[in-house]
């Protein structure tokens, strides 16, 4: 019978339904919202309530076995089976009433859910416009003349995996205090946020930068090492190598020169120490 199916169709529209509402407009309120909420909620109720009501295969199968039974047993004892047969035919009508009854109920059901769903979109569509039309936040452009401010926020950005957000304020950093104790730290988070982003070339050249730029920073084995590693992630292996080894020989007790080895041994290869 087509009901029961109908009706796991339905609820799986529903949740989906449901779903993306609260995926994309989980912090978003409102009076259209809410309405929206409030229909999709009645109509899971409406949909339980079907379920609860509607006859099952398991009635129509157990209807047959019933009327198998009884026919079997009149035509074996010589009863009116015609009388009989009558009153079973009239069962049959009668789940057969309920079982059309429920499939106009879903499809009223469907068209609402089919309705509440546009409303609903139409609803995203415009919030998402409200999103592209505000203005930028002001603390994404921090003050160039306060150096702890910028330094803090582009790395509150970098931590925050903003990274677009990180590079810019980082790059304000290098260039309107170019020689402050933070500016290689800068130059070298600029790198990183390439890194994380899977721009591995603008990362090795910007770990380049701070190797030269700044000879005698503590970012310089950091540095090495992530530009070996930008390079192996390049699929220029010699040049990754090459990176590792260098640290390794240049700063054999740091921390740096332990991930080398390790990366290194991962590649199956000697590092050179």
């Amino acid at each position: 019978m087509p009901g029961i199916p109908r009706i796991a169709g339905i609820a799986r529209t529903l949740t989906g339904t449901v779903f993306l509402a609260v995926s994309v407009f989980a912090c978003s309120s409102g009076p259209q919202l809410q309405r929206i909420e409030t229909q999709l909620a009645d109509i899971q109720m409406q949909v339980l309530k079907i379920e609860k009501q509607a006859a099952s295969k398991r009635d129509v199968a157990q209807l047959e076995t019933t009327i198998g039974e009884r026919i079997d047993r009149l035509a074996a004892s010589g009863a009116d089976i015609e009388a009989e047969l009558s009153a079973l035919t009239h069962q049959v009508e009668q789940l057969q009433a309920k079982l059309e009854d429920t499939d106009f109920r879903l499809a009223q059901l469907a068209q609402q859910i089919a309705t509440t769903n546009q409303e609903f979109q139409a609803f995203r569509v415009s919030a998402e416009l409200r999103d592209a039309a505000a203005p930028p936040v002001a603390e994404t452009q921090p003050d160039p003349a306060d150096p702890s401010t910028l330094y803090g926020r582009s790395y509150t950005d970098f931590q925050r995996g903003n990274y677009d957000l990180a590079i810019l304020g980082f790059r304000r950093y290098v260039e309107s205090f170019p020689d402050t104790e933070q500016t290689d730290n800068a130059t070298y988070w600029i790198g990183e946020s390439y890194y994380r982003q899977q721009r591995f070339q603008q990362a090795a050249n910007q770990f380049d930068e701070v190797i030269t730029r700044f000879p005698g920073s503590d970012r310089v084995p950091s540095a090495l090492l992530k530009k070996g590693y930008a390079y192996l992630e390049l699929g220029k292996r010699s040049q990754g190598v090459l990176q590792l080894q260098h640290v390794i020989r240049e700063y054999p007790g740091s921390d740096e020169a332990k991930l080398a080895r390790q990366r290194l041994d991962s590649l199956g290869i000697d590092d050179g120490g």
